[in-house]
C-alpha cells in the first residue's frame, strides 16, 4: 500500500516512538495527524506534514472528533499506528503493601483499552474509504512490548496491558478482514525513548549489555522504519513482530 497522498493517525505522536513514526510517515508523503495530550504537544517539534491533535485515547466521546478530523481531509485515511502508552513499575506485593488497583486500572486503560478505542474508531472511518487493489483499505499497527511475553519483576500491570495488545492481534485482523483492513503488532525491546531519559549512563549501559546483538538500545527511528515497512507490505497481517536484538528479558 502506498503512503503518499494518504492520511495517517499516530497516537503518542508528539515524542518517542510516535514522534519518530509521525515524522517517517510524513517524509513518505502522508498527511499525519499526531494524537497526544496537550502537555506533550506543547513540547513537540514542528514537522512538515504533521498536524498535532489533542486527544485522550481513553475517552471515546472526545476521541471521535479527532478521528473525524483525520478522516475528513481530502486524502483517504489508510494508516493508524498506536504508540500511546505508559509503563510505571510496581510489584504485586512489596514493603509498601499491595499493588495499587487504581494504577493497574490506569495502565490497562491507557495501553490496552486506549489501543482498542483508537483501532475501533479509526477502522470505522477506514472502512468507508474506496478500496484499493485486492479490496485493501488500510492498516492498523499496534504497539506491544517484549514484556507481553517476558514481563519483569514490577511489570505486572504493563505486561498485562501489552499482553492484551498481543492477544487482540489475530482476532482484530480476522474481524477487520472483510473491510480490507490489516492489523499488525510491533513488540519492541528496550528502546531509547524519553521514558529512559532519567536513568544514569551506567544503567543505560547495563541495559544495552543484555541485548545479544547489536549490543545497544533500539532507536525510535528503527521502530518507525519497521512501521513504514509494514504499511507498504500488503501481505503482513495478523502477526506480532519482535524488534529487540534477540533480547529475552530476565526476571529483573
Amino acid at each position: 500500500m502506498q503512503i503518499n497522498d494518504t492520511a495517517a493517525i499516530v497516537t503518542g505522536g508528539a515524542s518517542g516512538l510516535g514522534g519518530a513514526t509521525a515524522k517517517a510517515l510524513a517524509a513518505k508523503g502522508a498527511r499525519v495527524f499526531a494524537f497526544d495530550l496537550a502537555a506533550s504537544i506543547d513540547q513537540a517539534d514542528t514537522v512538515d506534514g504533521v498536524t498535532y491533535v489533542e486527544a485522550d485515547v481513553t475517552d471515546g466521546a472526545a476521541l471521535r472528533p479527532a478521528v473525524e478530523q483525520a478522516s475528513s481531509s481530502d486524502v483517504p485515511l489508510r494508516t493508524v499506528v498506536n504508540c500511546a502508552g505508559i509503563g510505571p513499575s510496581s510489584r504485586i506485593l512489596s514493603k509498601k503493601g499491595t499493588h495499587d488497583l487504581d494504577l493497574f486500572h490506569k495502565v490497562v486503560n491507557i495501553n490496552l483499552v486506549g489501543t482498542f478505542n483508537v483501532m475501533t474508531l479509526a477502522a470505522e472511518a477506514i472502512a468507508q474509504t474506496e478500496p484499493l487493489e485486492n479490496d485493501q483499505r488500510g492498516v492498523v499497527i499496534n504497539t506491544a512490548s517484549v514484556a507481553a511475553i517476558e514481563g519483569q519483576i514490577g511489570q505486572i500491570a504493563y505486561a498485562a496491558s501489552k499482553g492484551g495488545v498481543v492477544g487482540m492481534t489475530v482476532p482484530a485482523a480476522r474481524d477487520l478482514a472483510s473491510h480490507g483492513i490489516r492489523v499488525m503488532t510491533i513488540a519492541p525491546g528496550i528502546i531509547d525513548t524519553p521514558m529512559l531519559a532519567t536513568v544514569s549512563d551506567e544503567f543505560r549501559a547495563s541495559l544495552a549489555a543484555g541485548v545479544p546483538f547489536p549490543k545497544r538500545l533500539g532507536r525510535p527511528d528503527e521502530y518507525a522504519q519497521l512501521a513504514v515497512d509494514i504499511v507498504e507490505h500488503d501481505y503482513l497481517n495478523g502477526d506480532v513482530i519482535r524488534m529487540d536484538g534477540a533480547l529475552r528479558m530476565a526476571p529483573r
